[in-house]
């Protein structure tokens, strides 16, 4: 009989805890591919065994979920009172103790057909609409109005929605705070996920001019503007030089036209390469699947069809040709690879589209913000060295003193492309600026920025917080003083904050300085010089 491994275990035990401290609707993070359809039939198993008349609904957006969480019952509990309601696989099987259902096959049912359902589980809970709106809301409300004491409970590997944020947020269906048992490093250190790696690629898909709307890219616009011919065979030339001994390439297209160019082209280039959208007949994509499982076709292009529900673990190469706006999608895209398999060390991640950039490592995703997930903040800048006035990152001539800046050879990598999170980035500095700050709490610190060589790369900051208290203040003081002592600046004869800014931007910058991503923010772990300069004598 199948058993659970520890972290699913735990999963179920702090749902216990859940529900005794607090009031609600609770959710259970889990990642992609560390076994949710088995906690699921655990939970179903064990409720059943406590409270005989329980009838469970387990609620799923498509038919391969439906089938998954099924499948995993009926293994985890071959007994089990379980009938499927999905129209996608023929079954209306109706009456049973515990339903697995596509919510498009029940929500319109009548209330005679379901019975009363005690429990409610929700498979991809992000799916689920902040607002009481929307089939999952009206089904699950219909519901409560039959059983007022209805629980819903839910299960997903990214619990946020773009334009809402976290799914506990606000008027959410469910309740913080969420239960996460075990992180992806967790699972990967356990053997349980397969490593992902990553490499910087030269091309760079271009998003400038694609409308944004709903905190997402206008799907119509950003086909017309990826689907290009020349960036499509730049692509594959660069897939090719990277990852040809690479098995099986999952590949991740703009719409179905993009998907259909990018297999001719691989087809071209000696790939055997099929298409999956969600135009191709039920039959011939399953034939193509199966095909694509057992390596007579070697490359799936695909167009939003193959990002839930598409669990193969012989996945080690994931494209990305598809820019997304949305935290969740680039996590189920990224997540198709982490499933191990035997003979599998790993699964390489090629984003051309600068999925890894806009949102973080998949080790710390940056979730959305609850009103979209725009672009915003602070536009890049940097400083004339003529007049030095702030201008835009992106100007090539001075508005205030008409200094025309040298033309350089720009590099399009993605600058922290590590998807794991795991490796320090490095960065070549053209100069620094020192300014005084202030800490949310209040608390008074100064603020470096750094200024890349390359316009392209993001501006770095380092705080040094030297009004904190006790260790951490000590410790920036000392930070600030070594950082002098490279630079060449004599701050000891400073007499305000001032001037120990100004002093300091006028010394000499590092050379590069070393960094690593968290969430939306850079920790800058080091800097370099050439030459450690000598304070100048007074």
């Amino acid at each position: 009989m199948m058993q659970l491994r520890n972290y699913q275990e735990t999963a179920l035990t702090q749902l216990n805890g859940w529900w005794a401290d607090h009031d609600g609707n609770p959710c259970i993070m889990l990642p992609t591919g560390a076994g949710k359809s088995i906690v699921i039939a655990a939970f179903c198993q064990r409720s059943i065994a406590l409270w005989p008349k329980t009838r469970i609904a387990i609620i799923c957006s498509q038919k391969e979920l439906v089938e998954q969480d099924a499948a995993k019952i009926k293994a985890l509990w071959p007994d089990a009172p379980m009938g499927v309601v999905c129209a996608a696989t023929g079954r209306k099987e109706f009456g049973r103790q515990v339903t697995v259902a596509s919510i498009l096959s029940i929500f319109r049912r009548q209330q005679s057909e379901l019975g009363i359902i005690d429990l409610i589980v929700v498979d991809e809970a992000h799916l689920i609409n902040h607002k009481d709106q929307g089939s999952y809301r009206s089904f699950i409300d219909r519901q409560k109005e039959v059983n007022p004491n209805l629980r819903v409970i839910g299960l997903t590997a990214t619990p946020y929605r773009l334009g809402h944020g976290y799914i506990t947020d606000g008027d959410a269906l469910f309740q913080a705070p969420l239960i996460n048992p075990a992180s992806i490093l967790d699972l990967q250190r356990q053997g349980y996920l397969a490593m992902l790696k990553s490499k910087s690629t030269v091309k760079k898909i271009d998003t400038d001019g694609v409308a944004i709307r709903g905190g997402e890219y206008v799907e119509h616009e950003l086909m017309v503007k990826v689907d290009d011919q020349l960036t499509s065979e730049q692509v594959i030339s660069e897939t090719l030089e990277k990852a040809s001994d690479r098995k099986h390439w999952l590949i991740f297209c703009c719409g179905v036209e993009h998907a259909q160019h990018v297999r001719d082209i691989l087809c071209e280039n000696g790939v055997s390469c099929a298409c999956v959208t969600g135009e191709t007949p039920k039959k011939e994509r399953e034939t193509l699947l199966e095909d694509f499982k057992n390596g007579k076709i070697r490359a799936l292009t695909n167009a939003n069809v193959l990002t839930t529900g598409f669990d193969f673990p012989g996945i080690d190469l994931i494209v990305m040709m598809r820019p997304t706006m949305s935290p969740g999608l680039y996590m189920q895209m990224a997540g198709r690879g982490l499933r191990p398999c035997e003979g599998k060390a790993d699964c390489l991640v090629l984003d051309f589209a600068g999925n890894v950039s806009m949102h973080g490592p998949i080790t710390d995703v940056v979730p959305p913000k609850s009103k979209g997930n725009r672009r915003t903040g602070v536009a890049p800048s940097k400083i004339c060295p003529q007049c030095d006035e702030i201008i835009a990152a992106s100007a090539m001539t001075c508005p205030e003193c008409g200094y025309v800046f040298p033309k350089e050879v720009m590099k399009w990598s993605l600058h922290d492309d590590d998807i794991m999170g795991m490796e320090p980035q490095e960065l070549e500095v053209e100069e620094w600026q020192w300014n005084q700050a202030t800490s949310r709490s209040g608390v008074p610190m100064l603020v470096c920025r750094f200024y890349p060589v390359n316009l392209a790369a993001p501006v770095m900051a380092k705080f040094y917080c030297l009004w904190h208290e006790g260790y951490a203040g000590s410790k920036a003081l000392h930070a600030l003083y070594e950082t002098a002592r490279h630079a060449g600046a004599d701050i000891g004869v400073c007499n305000t904050p001032e001037e120990v800014c100004n002093t300091l931007t006028r010394s000499t910058p590092p050379e590069t300085i070393t960094y690593k991503r968290q969430g939306k923010f850079y920790n800058v772990l080091d800097q370099k010089w050439r030459k450690i300069h000598e304070i100048p004598r007074t």
